[in-house]
C-alpha cells in the first residue's frame, strides 16, 4: 500500500465517524444489523428470482417476478452499501490488507457485472420464455453465477470478522 493510501485510511479511521463507529456502544452493532437486513433484502429476492430461472415455480411469470422482487434487491443494495461504508470507517486499515475483504469485494463486483450483463442482454428476450417455457441456458448460467457469487460474498463477509 502506498503512503498516500495508508494516510487516507488512517484519516478515515480517526475521523469523527470512524471514532464514533469504534467507540459507541450501539452505533457499530446498529450498522451491522442494518447490513444484515440489507443483505436479506438484496440477496433473498435475487435468490428467489435465480431459483425461478433454474426451473422452480415455472408457472410464475419471469417478468412479473422480476418486477416484484428486484426492486426489493435494489433497496437492499442501498442499505448494504451505506452500512458497509460505515463499518469500513472503523476497520479501514485492517480490512484493506485482508485477502478476505478483497475476495468479498471482487465477488460483489462480479455479481454486479453478472446482473448488468443479464439485464442488458439475456433478460431482454424474457417475453419469449416468460411462463411455462424453458429458460435459455444463458439465463440459467447467470442464475448459477448469481447464487454462487452472493453466497461467496456473504461467507467472506462473515469470515472477515474472524480471519
Amino acid at each position: 500500500m502506498t503512503h498516500e493510501g495508508a494516510t487516507w485510511l488512517l484519516w478515515l479511521e480517526h475521523s469523527g465517524l470512524g471514532l464514533a463507529m469504534r467507540r459507541s456502544l450501539w452505533l457499530y452493532p446498529f450498522a451491522e444489523i442494518v447490513h444484515i437486513l440489507g443483505i436479506a433484502l438484496l440477496v433473498g429476492p435475487a435468490m428467489m428470482f435465480d431459483l425461478r430461472l433454474l426451473g422452480w415455480s415455472r408457472q410464475v411469470s419471469v417478468t412479473a417476478m422480476a418486477g416484484h422482487l428486484l426492486p426489493w434487491s435494489r433497496r437492499g443494495l442501498a442499505l448494504v452499501a451505506v452500512s458497509g461504508v460505515l463499518m469500513f470507517t472503523a476497520h479501514a486499515t485492517e480490512w484493506v490488507v485482508s485477502p478476505v475483504f478483497w475476495v468479498k469485494m471482487s465477488l460483489i463486483a462480479l455479481a454486479g457485472v453478472n446482473v448488468l450483463v443479464f439485464h442488458r442482454r439475456t433478460f431482454r428476450s424474457a417475453v419469449g420464455w416468460d411462463a411455462g417455457a424453458p429458460v435459455p441456458p444463458p439465463a440459467r448460467a447467470a442464475a448459477v453465477c448469481s447464487l454462487a457469487l452472493w453466497t461467496g460474498a456473504i461467507a467472506c463477509g462473515r469470515l472477515l470478522g474472524y480471519l
